[in-house]
């Protein structure tokens, strides 16, 4: 089995993108609903709960772990390497991948958590790469909340967008990573405000290609991997609105149980 696990439903993107990619293999996700968002919690508590998320799906079985959460896989992912015992992935480094391919001008936008961006993870890396390249963070700590809501085509999330967007435009940036995996559900009005020459990264697509291309390189590994379609989704707080929203998002209504976890 694939494992996938984020702080709430935006995980649900990667999981999307491994129905469209790696259409055999079957795929258990983990969203941490009842303590989401991560954004603003502190480093160690995420680290806390990140490692909890691992072990969820470390006892349910799978073989491999895609870490969906842009927070935990910036400030979290040196602690679940050391405590993994399976291959684990996580969203950043393959998204940073892309957009250093995909600017002209050289000048990269980031929207994110703000424990994301103020971990500084993206302009490292990017630096690491190509020093020219000059980057941009903008943390929008309002839009994990909105989304979890389902509140995707309201006004007010309309306005918060362009408002966070607005700072990325006035620096003329032709590339925006999507710092965070909830970002793809209002992809389209990210896409609007911020104009139509801008390259939108899509954090969901990157790590699953990369996935692809991992378990196509490794027949060990895909010979691990559970294949059919008894797909799992586990939450540790069933209330809200993520079974009409993956419903919604996956196109298939897949059954939900849940997880409890401490507070």
């Amino acid at each position: 089995m694939i494992g996938v696990f984020d702080s709430g439903l935006g995980g649900l993107t990667v999981v999307k993108k491994i129905f469209e990619y790696l259409p055999d293999y079957q795929v258990v996700y983990f969203g941490d609903t009842a303590r989401t968002p991560y954004g603003g919690r502190g480093t160690e508590t995420i680290k806390k709960y990140a490692l909890e998320d691992l072990n969820i799906l470390l006892k349910i079985g799978v073989k491999l772990v895609v870490v969906a959460c842009n927070t935990v896989s910036a400030v979290a992912f040196d602690e679940l390497i050391k405590k993994s015992p399976v291959p684990i992935l996580e969203v950043v480094t393959p998204a940073v991948e892309r957009a250093i391919k995909a600017t002209k001008n050289k000048k990269i936008g980031i929207l994110g958590t703000r424990a994301t961006v103020n971990s500084g993870i993206y302009q490292r890396l990017i630096a690491e790469h190509d020093k020219s390249i000059k980057v941009f963070a903008q943390s929008a700590p309002l839009l994990v909340p909105f989304i979890e809501e389902g509140q995707l085509k309201s006004v007010e999330l309309k306005r918060i967008i362009r408002k966070y967007l607005w700072s990325l435009k006035q620096q003329q940036i032709d590339t925006l990573i999507l710092g965070c995996t909830h970002y793809p559900f209002v992809r389209n009005i990210i896409k609007l405000k911020i104009g139509k020459h801008v390259n939108i990264i899509d954090p969901s697509t990157e790590i699953v290609l990369k996935l692809k291309k991992m378990i196509e390189e490794d027949p060990g590994l895909a010979g691990k991997l559970t294949k059919g379609q008894n797909h799992k989704l586990y939450v540790s707080d069933i209330s809200g609105n993520f079974g009409n929203l993956s419903k919604e998002w996956l196109k298939i209504n897949l059954p939900i149980e849940e997880i409890k976890v401490n507070s």
